[in-house]
């Protein structure tokens, strides 16, 4: 209370004196604002692309050996998680004559697993060429918010997280999933040990704090995944943000990720 009440004089004997109180800097923006959206996915196009040119990933296919089978699209949906079934099937429901809309019993066949069955190069070139198509783009966006990035903003913002923050549950979302399956580590998991060691901003503890210790539960949960035992997408690049305070993920972005070297100047 004794502070409180110095505080209120201080503001009384600003106004007195024909003064006000100093203004803040720029408001604070969410991980949603475009500019910030656009700054996260070339983050993630990085790790996922080696490229931050994430709006010419659409037609990106490759098996990259992680167990997940055909990885494909802006922020790598999968053929063995299921989310590429998903963009395929709301493809299909914007354009039910498209040329993948055939392989949806295959992917459906193949969900959890790493099968490539009636999903080979006819599927490839399929996905390559309907990546021109408008209708497919909206169908990769949409999943992406819905299953990614909307839940990962939303529960950073409960954790009273700011847009750097954001990011890091976004991108742990990306690669890891809300769950854990066939062996691997998912963000919920990766929280509850982060949390167990810090408390997040909006239970009073420190945000640099609390991304540290995220951060370090989710580079354990790497090494426990052989195919994803290169912790560099963490240690070379969102470290490095926590470490330079970067919680707006103010420009200019300087980092590293499977040894390559990355700046976003604006």
């Amino acid at each position: 209370m004794k502070h409180r009440r110095l505080l209120l004089a201080a503001a009384a004997a600003l106004l007195l004196a024909g003064c006000s109180p100093a203004t803040s800097g720029p408001a604070e923006k969410n991980l949603d604002d475009p500019a910030k959206k656009d700054i996260a996915m070339q983050l993630v196009s990085s790790a996922e692309n080696s490229s931050l040119d994430w709006k010419a990933q659409y037609g990106y296919i490759e098996d990259i050996g992680d167990g997940r089978g055909w990885t494909a699209g802006i922020i790598g949906f999968c053929s063995g998680t299921g989310d590429l079934l998903r963009v395929v099937e709301r493809y299909t429901a914007k354009r039910p004559d498209n040329a993948l809309a055939r392989f949806v019993p295959a992917l459906r066949a193949v969900k959890g697993t790493d099968s490539h069955e009636g999903l080979g190069d006819a599927f490839t070139a399929a996905w390559r060429k309907a990546a021109a198509d408008p209708a497919l783009r909206s169908a990769q966006d949409a999943e992406r918010d819905s299953a990614y990035f909307d839940p990962a903003v939303e529960r950073a913002e409960a954790d009273g997280l700011s847009a750097l923050g954001q990011f890091i549950y976004y991108d742990a979302y990306v690669m890891h999933g809300y769950a854990d399956a066939r062996g691997t580590v998912g963000f919920r998991t990766i929280r509850a040990h982060a949390l167990a060691e810090a408390d997040p901003p909006a239970e009073g503890g420190d945000e640099e704090a609390y991304l540290n210790a995220f951060l370090d539960a989710r580079v354990e949960a790497l090494r426990e995944e052989p195919s994803h035992s290169d912790t560099s997408r963490v240690e070379t690049a969102q470290r490095v943000f926590v470490r330079e305070g970067k919680l707006q993920l103010e420009t200019p972005l300087a980092w590293r990720v499977y040894g390559e070297s990355y700046r976003i100047e604006s």
